[in-house]
């Protein structure tokens, strides 16, 4: 259910801004709210207080917000208060923000390597990413797992490139198994 309301809002919101032609500024004001949201574990407490009128709530937000974002940004707030549908805003955000990458051809890869790559290195690998993919700019998130003793695990969206010594010891010993000896 929650998948359906972030989509659906997200969805929303994301069509909204491309028929205004204000893609960038409402993907920059999703990105500056939803870090005041994060930030603000109370504000969203406030907006989901069960004795609080909807009214109040409406005039909070507005308060806060009006002439800091945009009237859409400002309307957007307000329906998913109306709607009760403030704790789903993070999730709506994030779903919006994926929306906004996928738009402008900008990937996401998490990268996990045996050993801490270099910026050379790291370089290196968002070229050949760029090279291959249909994505012109990525947004890199390296970690470092020594279980892979070497080589590395790429993932971009459902998509897993597993190149580790690891894996390839993995798939020797079950092709080893395999084997029937007379």
């Amino acid at each position: 259910m929650a998948k359906l309301v972030s989509k659906t809002y997200g969805d929303a919101l994301f069509e909204l801004a491309l028929s205004k032609d204000v893609m960038k500024d409402i993907w920059d004001e999703v990105t500056a709210v939803g870090q005041i949201w994060k930030d603000n574990a109370d504000l969203e407490s406030l907006m989901e207080h069960p004795r609080i009128d909807i009214e109040e709530k409406v005039q909070l937000i507005k308060n806060i917000f009006e002439g800091r974002v945009s009237d859409i940004m400002t309307g957007f707030l307000v329906t998913v208060l109306e709607k009760g549908r403030a704790s789903e805003l993070e999730n709506i955000f994030d779903y919006f923000t994926d929306r906004a990458r996928e738009y402008y051809n900008i990937g996401v890869a998490y990268v996990t390597s045996a050993v801490e790559l270099n910026d050379s290195q790291k370089k290196q690998i968002e070229k050949r990413l760029i090279e291959v993919t249909k994505y012109v700019e990525f947004v890199m998130n390296y970690s470092v797992e020594p279980k892979l003793i070497g080589g590395m695990i790429i993932r971009i969206g459902d998509r897993v490139m597993d190149n580790s010594i690891r894996n390839k010891l993995n798939t020797l010993s079950r092709t080893l198994t395999g084997i029937q000896l007379n």
